[in-house]
């Protein structure tokens, strides 16, 4: 299996199904990422958070997801994502979950050579993630056992330094 990533995007009404679907659907044509779980939730005119199901804000079936797995399970609830608590009235938010397939072969020939993956960061683009959001997911990754306390030190180290 290959990295696992997510986003939340947000996005005004329901735009999803004509802008961003296509985009989601050409990565998935392309054999780039499989997605693992997509969560829909939008805002009404008193800015109360609602789950919705895909079917509602892709009404044409543009994303053909079926959730890995043969159990049905609930989702994410996306009522939970804090960084939604100031979603606008009439927006919609989606959460992707998806596995980077692209980069399974890649992992396999470094495991081959005899080498680890020992870390995989997304870096923001628009350089949102400050020093505290940094060190929060460099703690993340020592509690799942990802780093060992010399490589949190380290790291940590070098992120105060900058």
């Amino acid at each position: 299996m290959g990295p696992v990533e997510y986003l939340v995007v947000t996005f005004p009404g329901s735009r999803f199904a004509d802008t961003i679907a296509p985009v989601l659907t050409e990565a998935l044509s392309a054999r780039a990422v499989r997605i693992l779980d997509l969560a829909f939730a939008r805002t009404d005119q008193d800015g109360t958070l609602e789950l919705v199901e895909l079917r509602e804000i892709d009404p044409d079936g543009l994303v053909a997801f079926e959730p890995p797995g043969t159990e049905e399970s609930p989702g994410p609830d996306l009522r939970k994502v804090r960084a939604l608590d100031e979603l606008p009235a009439g927006s919609s938010a989606a959460l992707i979950v998806w596995e980077d397939l692209w980069s399974v072969p890649l992992t396999e020939a470094v495991r081959s050579a005899g080498g680890r993956l020992v870390a995989h960061e997304r870096v923001p683009v628009d350089g949102e993630d400050d020093v505290i959001t940094l060190l929060e997911r460099l703690a993340s990754l020592r509690e799942r056992g990802a780093l060992t306390d010399a490589e949190f030190s380290a790291q940590k180290t070098r992120i105060l330094a900058d």
